[in-house]
């Protein structure tokens, strides 16, 4: 990317990408016309490699596909594929008391156990975005029901599959606040004003306050109940995709509720939390560090991952988009550099997902247990539209 930036231009890369490289992949091979929702493990060039089916990738596509019905264009075939993962969750994908389970067989018998909450997020978005396409009053009910279940346990999220000994070490966890974050905007069609707003709030402060390290300018990825730091492996825990990440859910919040404080707080974050992340030697964004600069407990610690450079695209361009600020697009542009040609599969569609540290393809997948039908293409979406407001701003 030149130093002058021609916004409509690369709007049209992003969208580009997104509508006729991405989303056909999905489209064409993950579709299990046999026993419903989505095949995820996916080789490079979308072959099967295993049948496994994870609930938090089935919500990912579910929302992802209603998403793009709702805001890009009403595409049949999109609703379909969103009512086809859809019709599948509903039938296998929880307890039948809305505890959401991790994995299932092909044919929706349940392998591992409700134990992660995140199940239980994705399948609040997937049935609350579907909801606004459809108006069917059955997926609002799974969707708030959901959303009522995770608040309920938001203190204790693994409940009675937590291994840890309770009451040694209780550590709190960054991913919960942080999601929070967007998903109380996600379903907020759905739920009384007032407990989207203390949702909100309470999100907020856990993730600016409690969370974020005034000293070092860094979010942590756990902490003691009271925020305090613990010199524990898990508390000198950075996963900077996540801080990251978690700047540009503020920042729509801080949008929303007109606060230019907050705003230029989480771009302070954000810009801390990339300069920290950045790999001088190789580029890229380390995947775990240690806040101390101890060898972290992860050994995957040095890879490249797909997730942190897309979402580290949004972040800058959304920073850059409310504030102007220069830093943001200069390491907006150098990001987009790194992820473009090392990521990028324009002979087969979608993205690959990991690199080694010296940005090397590690793994050829395109899908798997931890990757499917979202990052990649919601950040498409992200950057295209924000690019576009640039544009028409200027």
């Amino acid at each position: 990317m030149g130093t002058n930036i021609d916004f409509k231009e690369l709007a049209q890369k992003y969208k580009s990408e997104l509508l006729e490289n991405v989303i056909p992949f999905w489209e064409k091979n993950s579709v299990d016309t046999e026993y419903g929702g989505f095949l995820t493990c996916l080789d490079r060039e979308g072959k099967v490699f295993d049948t496994d089916k994870f609930i938090w990738l089935q919500g990912r596509q579910v929302w992802m596909f209603s998403k793009l019905y709702n805001e890009v264009e009403q595409n049949q075939n999109w609703l379909y594929i969103a009512t086809v993962g859809a019709n599948f969750l509903k039938k296998y994908g929880h307890d039948g008391n809305l505890n959401w389970y991790f994995s299932l067989t092909r044919d929706g018998k349940p392998l591992v156990q409700p134990y992660n909450i995140f199940s239980d997020c994705f399948a609040t978005m997937a049935f609350g975005q579907l909801y606004k396409a459809t108006g069917k009053e059955e997926y609002a009910e799974i969707a708030k029901n959901t959303f009522e279940n995770i608040l309920k346990r938001s203190e204790n999220p693994k409940g009675k599959f937590n291994k840890l000994v309770p009451g040694n070490r209780p550590l709190k966890g960054f991913s919960l606040p942080m999601i929070l974050c967007n998903l109380s905007l996600e379903i907020e069609h759905l739920l009384p004003a007032e407990l989207v707003e203390k949702t909100i709030q309470d999100a907020i402060h856990e993730v600016m306050e409690i969370f974020y390290q005034p000293e070092s300018g860094l979010i942590l990825e756990n902490v003691n109940p009271d925020g305090s730091f613990s010199d524990s492996f898990e508390c000198r825990l950075l996963n900077p995709g996540h801080a990251i990440e978690a700047m540009w859910f503020i920042m729509d919040l801080a949008v929303r509720q007109n606060n230019n404080q907050l705003i230029n707080k989480a771009v302070d974050i954000l810009l801390r939390t990339v300069k920290y992340g950045w790999d001088e030697k190789y580029g890229g964004i380390f995947y775990f560090m240690d806040i101390k600069g101890y060898p972290p407990q992860q050994l995957e610690w040095d890879q490249k991952l797909w997730w942190v450079h897309i979402e580290t695209l949004i972040s800058l361009i959304k920073a850059y988009s409310l504030t102007r600020n220069q830093e943001c697009l200069d390491w907006f542009r150098k990001v987009h550099d790194y992820t473009w040609s090392h990521f990028a599969d324009p002979e087969f569609g979608e993205w690959f997902g990991y690199l080694n540290r010296q940005g090397e393809v590690l793994l050829p997948l395109k899908g798997g247990k931890w990757k499917g039908c979202f990052h990649v293409p919601r950040g498409l979406f992200q950057v295209w539209k924000t690019l576009e407001k640039i544009e028409s701003a200027n």
